[in-house]
């Protein structure tokens, strides 16, 4: 089978992301591959990952038998004192977990490829300075202390680092940086002086698939691709689903519930709101079977699950997908139809 170019965008989720694989998983055993790749929190760790050359099958066994999910959800340090010293973890770090072991976790499987630099990622071939194809992997996050997001490795200039010297593994570990729940990364421009509080870049976008287009007008010359994650029963993948969560009798929350419930309802990712019907037709809308953003205990069963979930959405999409049909409807001037049945 001919290999076929495609730009991917990988929506954050917290846990749920474990359908991300799946479903590149299948994009590869039909011919894709990637050129440029781009996410947000778990979306940005399967960017980097595909980015750093590990294939689909590689993908799916990282997340089946080596990531070990409760690690991830590293002990909150004063855990012996309960909610008050769950309380104290949040006044004193910002978050309720330092995210020490993801970090390393990450740093270790970009080691294996060979990867850990975006200057390793510059694309010679297609991209000029400045542009989105400049590097093969954009991640997003947040920027508290600007309030504004971060497109790295580009905007690491504001936090006093030069693209090609960033760390692909702490831009990632920015980008996850759900708030409340992990510590953020805290960022002194040595230029300036200037210190910075880096969160989740969910807060500000996080299906950011309009990052590979070209300008209006333009013909791509392969498709870009956006893999959403879909809770169970969602009537419309576009709109976000009320996270659950169970309050006490009078109606609050534990610490880390009302933590958990915070990053839920940030994760519900706002920006699909924006998500024009041009962005749904290129859209693999995954299902996450009822999963949560922080459910770090997930079983192996769930694991599979999430996975073949990716899987099968993302072969009932390409069933239907058909490129010259998309760039003549949607990039040729052609009024828009009605969602339903359009590339869905």
């Amino acid at each position: 089978m001919s290999e076929r170019m495609v730009d991917l965008v990988f929506e954050g989720g917290g846990v749920k992301g474990i359908g991300l694989a799946g479903a590149y998983s299948e994009l590869c055993r039909q011919g894709y591959r990637p050129a440029c790749v781009a996410g947000t929190s778990a979306g940005a760790i399967t960017a980097a990952l595909v980015a750093a050359g590990y294939s689909g099958d590689e993908l799916t066994d990282l997340v089946e038998h080596d990531m070990h999910f409760p690690s991830f959800e590293d002990r909150t340090r004063l855990h012996l004192l309960g909610p008050v010293g769950e309380g104290i973890d949040i006044l004193e770090h910002k978050g309720l977990h330092s995210g020490d072991y993801f970090l390393q976790w990450i740093t270790e499987r970009l080691e294996v490829k060979g990867i850990t630099h975006f200057a390793q990622l510059r694309d010679r071939a297609d991209g000029t300075q400045g542009s989105a194809r400049e590097y093969r992997l954009r991640v997003i996050a947040s920027d508290l202390t600007d309030h504004s997001m971060l497109v790295l490795p580009q905007d690491a200039t504001r936090l006093g680092i030069e693209p090609d010297e960033l760390s692909i593994a702490l831009a990632v570990r920015m980008s996850m940086s759900i708030p409340m729940f992990f510590d953020p990364v805290m960022r002194t421009n040595p230029n300036d002086g200037r210190k910075h509080m880096i969160v989740d870049g969910g807060m500000l976008s996080n299906y950011p698939i309009w990052l590979f287009d070209t300008p209006q007008g333009v013909k791509p010359r392969f498709p870009t691709f956006g893999m959403l994650l879909v809770a169970p029963n969602q009537e419309d993948p576009l709109l976000a689903q009320p996270p659950a969560a169970t309050p006490h009798r009078d109606g609050t929350l534990s610490v880390i519930g009302y933590v958990k419930a915070i990053a839920d309802t940030m994760m519900q990712a706002h920006d699909r709101f924006y998500v024009e019907q041009a962005n749904y037709a290129r859209t693999i809308p995954i299902g996450t079977c009822g999963v949560g953003t922080t459910q770090f205990g997930i079983t192996p069963e769930q694991t599979r699950e999430l996975l073949e979930s990716g899987r099968s959405a993302a072969h009932e999409f390409l069933e239907t997908w058909d490129f010259d049909a998309y760039i003549a409807k949607f990039r040729e001037g052609a009024p828009p139809a009605r969602r339903k049945g359009i590339l869905a």
